[in-house]
């Protein structure tokens, strides 16, 4: 098993994080084919991950991104690809800014 923790500051504040989660929701979802889950608290929220093989939690604050997940055995082996590709999109969409 491998673990992948990506940590990302942003100065967008938690309503605009929470739109760019709602993005790269979407994209996991259909490149993926990951179910994702929200959970909105009053200065973070969670977003829950999985499909056969990964499981994982986004954190999202007003300031901060923080992205862990467990691969298991065999995407294991893409670890590096896998956060590179993570990694990428996580930054093309802060530095895109939320989609209206």
């Amino acid at each position: 098993m491998a673990d992948l923790h990506i940590l990302r500051q942003h100065t967008l504040g938690l309503s605009a994080a929470r739109k760019i989660a709602a993005q790269w929701a979407a994209h996991a979802e259909k490149k993926f084919d990951m179910r994702c889950t929200y959970q909105e608290g009053s200065t973070r929220d969670e977003m829950g991950f999985a499909r056969p093989g990964v499981q994982g939690t986004l954190s999202i604050t007003e300031n901060t991104f923080e992205f862990n997940a467990r691969l298991g055995v065999l995407l294991g082996a893409f670890k590096a690809t896998i956060e590179r590709e993570i990694s990428e999109k996580l930054d093309d969409l802060l530095k895109s800014g939320p989609s209206r």
